[in-house]
């Protein structure tokens, strides 16, 4: 005899993202339980905005390269030209660059 086991669905997990101008923007639930409408949503480190501008991927990933080369700066005391760009390729660069090509056509 098998047992199969049943997932929960999290309804408040569920959120729904109004895209585009001409959207009526209805209210949507799930149940009895109404989703949350939301501007901008992380997904995969990616925002996503209901206006499908990449204004706060960019700023995200300007925000965490910042705090990466603070902690380089706070943490490294031997700063050597070649060491720093080095720390800089290998942590910083990659924050800055994931997922460039969605928000750069």
């Amino acid at each position: 005899m098998a047992i199969f086991w049943q997932m929960q669905f999290n309804v408040n997990k569920c959120k729904v993202m109004h895209v585009g101008n001409k959207n009526p923007r209805f209210s949507y639930s799930i149940s009895i339980n109404e989703l949350q409408a939301i501007e901008t949503e992380k997904d995969l480190g990616v925002m996503i905005s209901s206006d499908l501008k990449c204004s706060q991927q960019c700023i995200y990933a300007y925000k965490k390269a910042i705090r990466v080369m603070g902690m380089i700066k706070r943490t490294i005391s031997y700063k050597e030209p070649k060491i720093m760009l080095s720390l800089h390729k290998s942590l910083v660069r990659p924050h800055v660059e994931y997922c460039s090509s969605a928000w750069n056509p």
